[in-house]
């Protein structure tokens, strides 16, 4: 946690403040005082109890940053430390490589360039690389095989079941490579879905409507496949599926189709039975694919020795310190023990004021606190948890981390592609090929103290049970960096136009870096322009939030905002004293920030869910920037055009709005309005 030096006031009342609203309320309890005098015995009361009460808010004003963080600790309100991104990361093994695969530890690194300095990532878990490349990408529909292999590639997005999704459809993978296919070992695929940021059900895991089976090809026929785990919902979410290849021991390089230009190896994803309402659709299928996150792993780092004091303290040299990954050892003599993290120094098991645990067995454990943000270590004071001694074979250096992580913030979040260089040994492994093909996503700075204060007052009134709308936007926005949460009651998403009743969605709008794992207008400007799409992880973690806190009769629904773009074309009256062409981008910038779910309307909160766009607004956002006037227009609208001065309707109520590219025409001073 960090302290900010400035302190706003808790409470700005003055002394005036305090006897108007006292003289408001004696209508209403004492309607017999008629005297406001200040002769009168009554009103010098009043102002001398508004004196004394000015006096203490002047002492609470002054209240420590620090006393105001244990407040809110009180209430179960902690400072937010950063967060980390995360992206998927894809590799690809050296041509010729003798090997068929190629192991890639656990917290191998890579590299992408940051804002900042190179920003670091390391992997999740294990992957096994295959040398075997995923160059042919087919769908089976009706008995007729579509080569996607392009649409694949560019990201462009298919249906691997077809639109339809019927029965015994398929989606069929090709390997091209000259020799035996690895058996023994575990094939991992990535699946990108387009569907990805669908509405979420709280209270409900998310299932597969779906049966699918995994076979491989002999040469002859389909053998059935063993999968292992799938984390993608049968093709509806972003995630991993991993296959048992020791059942491929069989398979043989064929040409399936006739047009294809050599043998492959072939694996299919066989759709036995569908039960949903759409067919999946994805962005891409990928191979030799891991998850990374933003961090590095810190190892061996000698912080110090202990002498015995209570409370003693240390530092750790890379800060913020990811959640959960610090390994603190310390050796009083007897060999290094590992030392656990807690939040806070309390007697354990503690019943009515009475602990189970002796005062000696409370003082020896081996607990210590973690400000995460600024990298400190707080020991215990000998009597709620154990003080180390001083080694005296190792005074200086027998404290230890032995392992934790660094990183976090919003320069995670880089472009597609930006993670492109490979920093761990790994031998085999194509340099040249390392690549994200999505953006990461879920990077976030530390929470400021006023915020965790806002956030605490909100969620005071709240009380942890999601009744009214405002409860269900409050809690909803404690899952992390969200701009907005709109909570629509009676509104379901699968039938928004009539009232359900029972039922209530919630509407997220993403913080700007919290980005969608596509980009899904297909510009690399789309999130600066408006269209920001909350991830599905994102979404899952508010659902578990409003499901903690709903009643039990609610149904509620996290879903994310139905865009529409907008397009103003306009002819603008300048008055000569501004250069033409900063004029002209200021003004569709002008136009951007208005539509802007986050930044736009008319109080710059954000465009209003299903607001219409009223006529006067469009011209009066340009005007602002420093034009004289301003000429015709017509405004498009995704699925319409309209003419000025006319009010355009928005549609649902989870209707937002984003900018295209607006067309804003300069008038010179000789030229006349037309």
């Amino acid at each position: 946690m960090s302290i900010v030096a400035k302190r706003p006031p808790l409470d700005d009342r003055t002394y005036a403040d305090i006897v108007a609203e006292a003289r408001q309320r004696i209508p209403r309890y004492t309607p017999e005082w008629n005297d406001f005098n200040p002769g009168d015995t009554g009103m010098a009361l009043v102002e001398l109890f508004a004196w004394m009460t000015e006096l203490l808010i002047y002492r609470t004003n002054r209240m420590p940053d620090l006393a105001q963080l244990k407040f809110l600790e009180l209430i179960g309100v902690d400072v937010a430390p950063a967060r980390p991104a995360s992206a998927y990361v894809t590799v690809a093994a050296e041509s010729g490589w003798p090997d068929a695969t190629i192991d890639l530890p656990k917290r191998s690194q890579f590299s992408a360039d940051g804002p900042d300095g190179p920003v670091i990532f390391e992997t999740e878990r294990r992957l096994v690389v295959f040398a075997p490349v995923l160059d042919r990408v087919a769908v089976l529909v009706g008995g007729v095989l579509t080569d996607q292999s392009a649409a694949n590639a560019a990201l462009d997005g298919f249906w691997p079941f077809g639109e339809g999704a019927d029965g015994d459809n398929a989606l069929t993978l090709g390997f091209a490579y000259d020799g035996a296919f690895p058996a023994r070992t575990e094939l991992c695929l990535t699946v990108f879905s387009a569907t990805d940021s669908g509405a979420v059900i709280c209270g409900r895991p998310q299932t597969a409507d779906s049966r699918i089976v995994w076979e491989s090809f002999d040469g002859r026929d389909w053998r059935s496949l063993t999968q292992l785990a799938d984390e993608t919902a049968g093709f509806r979410l972003t995630g991993q599926i991993f296959l048992k290849t020791s059942d491929a021991a069989r398979m043989r390089p064929a040409k399936l189709a006739p047009g294809d230009d050599r043998a492959r190896y072939w694996i299919r994803a066989r759709l036995e039975a569908f039960d949903g309402q759409f067919a999946p659709k994805i962005l891409a299928i990928r191979a030799n694919t891991v998850l990374a996150t933003q961090g590095e792993t810190i190892e061996g780092e000698v912080l110090g020795g202990s002498d015995a004091t209570a409370g003693q303290i240390f530092r750790l040299a890379n800060t913020p310190v990811l959640e959960g990954s610090l390994d603190l050892a310390i050796d009083e003599g007897e060999g290094y023990q590992s030392w656990v993290e807690v939040d806070e120094f309390v007697e354990p098991e503690a019943t009515f004021g009475f602990s189970r645990l002796d005062p000696a067995a409370r003082a020896a454990q081996l607990y210590y606190l973690l400000d995460r943000s600024t990298g400190e270590i707080i020991l215990g004071d000998g009597r709620l948890s154990h003080a180390p001694v001083v080694n005296v074979e190792n005074p200086r250096a027998n404290v230890l981390a032995r392992s934790y992580r660094r990183g976090g913030g919003v320069a995670g979040n880089v472009a597609p592609g930006a993670i492109a260089t490979l920093l761990s040994s790994a031998p085999g492994i194509d340099a040249g090929k390392v690549a994200n093909p999505f953006a990461a996503a879920g990077g976030a700075d530390e929470e400021t103290v006023d915020a965790a204060k806002e956030r605490g007052a909100r969620l005071l009134k709240a009380r942890g049970r999601a009744v009214t709308a405002e409860d269900f936007e409050l809690i909803a926005k404690e899952a992390g960096a969200i701009g907005r949460a709109k909570a629509l009651p009676l509104f379901h998403p699968d039938f928004p136009s009539l009232p359900v009743p029972g039922v209530v969605s919630v509407v997220v709008v993403p913080e700007p870096s919290q980005r969608a794992v596509r980009d899904a207008v297909g510009e690399a400007d789309a999130e600066a322009r408006g269209r920001l799409v909350p991830t599905q992880g994102l979404l899952r973690e508010v659902c578990a939030r409003l499901d903690r806190a709903r009643l039990v009769t609610t149904e509620v629904y996290v879903v994310p905002p139905a865009y529409r773009e907008v397009t103003i074309t306009a002819e603008i009256y300048g008055d000569g004293t501004a250069d033409d062409a900063q004029l002209k981008l200021d003004l569709v910038a002008a136009l951007d920030t208005l539509f802007h779910p986050l930044r736009g309307g008319a109080d710059g909160r954000g465009w209003p869910f299903g607001g219409p766009i009223f006529f006067p607004w469009a011209p009066r956002a340009p005007l602002r920037r420093g034009a004289a006037g301003g000429g015709a227009g017509t405004t498009a609208l995704a699925g319409g055009s309209f003419p000025a001065c006319t009010d355009v309707p928005l549609g649902g109520p989870s209707t937002l709005l984003y900018s295209g590219e607006h067309e804003v025409s300069l008038l010179f001073a000789e030229e006349e309005m037309p």
